[in-house]
C-alpha cells in the first residue's frame, strides 16, 4: 500500500497537538489562594461572595513555622478580628488590666506573617484587630480602652455587637475612597481599642464622627504592596454596602494581580 507524505504530516500535527494539550493541562498555574490569619464562617462567606472558587487557608490551625511556609503559596493575607493585642507589644504593659483577653501565640504569628507578606509585596487587608496589628507592627501604638481614655467618645462596642453601628467618613485622596466610591457610610462596629500614635509610615483613610481612626493605609505606596486596614467589620455587613463588598472585591483584584506576576 502506498503511503502518502501528506498523511504522515497530518499524523505528526495531530500527535503534536495532543502532546501540547496534555502538558499544558499539567502545568496550569496554581489556583488563587488567600491566607486568613484566623478564619470564621463570616470571613469565608464574605470573600467567597467576591470569588466563589478562591482557595482559603486558615493559618491559625497550623504552627507559626508552617504558616510562614504556606504563605509562600498564597497571593494575599487577610488579618482578621479577635482578641486584644498584648499591650507589651507597643510599650504599654501597665495597661493589661484594661484589656479583655490575649492570644500571645496569635500575636507572634501574625506579626511574623505581616512582615513576610510586606517583604514579598503581597496584598494585605486588616480588619478590626488586623487594622490595629498593622499599626503596631509598623511602630505605632493603640489606645487601650476607648471608654476610659477618650472623653466624649461615641459608641464603638455594644453588648449586641450584631446591631452596633456608626458612620465613618472617608478621607479625600485615599486609596480606600478611590475604590469604595463613597465619602461616608454606615458600618458595623465592635471594638474598645483604637489606633493611638499612628505609624509614621501610615496615614488615616477614614474617621468616625468623634474623630477616632477607622482606617489606615500607606502614606507613600510607591514600590510597596497593597496595604489597607479598617476598624469596622465588613464581613458582618451586606455586600451592597460600599464599605463591605468593595473591600472583598479589591482584595480579590489585588490577589489576582499578585498571582499573575508570581
Amino acid at each position: 500500500m502506498k503511503k502518502y507524505p501528506e498523511f504522515r504530516l497530518w499524523k505528526r500535527v495531530i500527535l503534536a497537538v495532543l502532546i501540547f494539550t496534555f502538558f499544558s493541562g499539567c502545568i496550569q498555574k496554581k489556583p488563587l489562594k488567600i491566607a486568613i490569619s484566623k478564619a470564621t464562617p463570616n470571613y469565608i462567606h464574605w470573600i467567597r461572595q467576591a470569588d466563589s472558587v478562591v482557595q482559603l487557608v486558615d493559618l491559625y490551625q497550623v504552627s507559626s513555622d508552617s504558616a510562614l511556609k504556606i504563605l509562600d503559596e498564597c497571593s494575599a493575607l487577610l488579618l482578621t478580628g479577635g482578641e486584644d493585642i498584648y499591650p507589651g507589644n507597643y510599650g504599654k504593659t501597665s495597661d493589661t488590666g484594661k484589656c479583655t483577653g490575649f492570644d500571645r501565640r496569635r500575636d507572634t504569628a501574625e506579626f511574623s506573617l505581616l512582615q513576610k507578606a510586606l517583604a514579598l509585596k503581597m496584598p494585605v487587608l486588616g480588619i478590626c484587630r488586623g487594622n490595629q496589628l498593622i499599626n503596631v507592627s509598623l511602630g505605632g501604638t493603640l489606645t487601650t480602652d476607648i471608654p476610659s481614655e477618650i472623653e466624649d467618645a461615641g459608641i464603638h462596642q455594644c453588648e449586641d455587637y450584631l446591631h452596633c453601628f456608626h458612620v465613618v467618613y472617608l478621607e479625600k485622596n485615599s486609596l480606600l475612597r478611590s475604590f469604595a466610591g463613597c465619602d461616608s457610610a454606615m458600618v458595623t462596629t465592635n471594638h474598645h481599642q483604637t489606633v493611638g500614635k499612628l505609624s509614621t509610615r501610615l496615614k488615616v483613610n477614614a474617621l468616625s464622627t468623634d474623630g477616632l481612626t477607622e482606617g489606615i493605609e500607606w502614606i507613600d505606596p510607591q514600590g510597596k504592596s497593597f496595604l489597607l486596614g479598617v476598624q469596622w467589620h465588613p464581613e458582618r455587613m451586606k455586600k451592597s454596602n460600599p464599605l463591605s463588598g468593595s473591600l472583598a472585591n479589591e482584595l480579590i483584584r489585588q490577589a489576582e494581580l499578585f498571582h499573575k506576576n508570581h
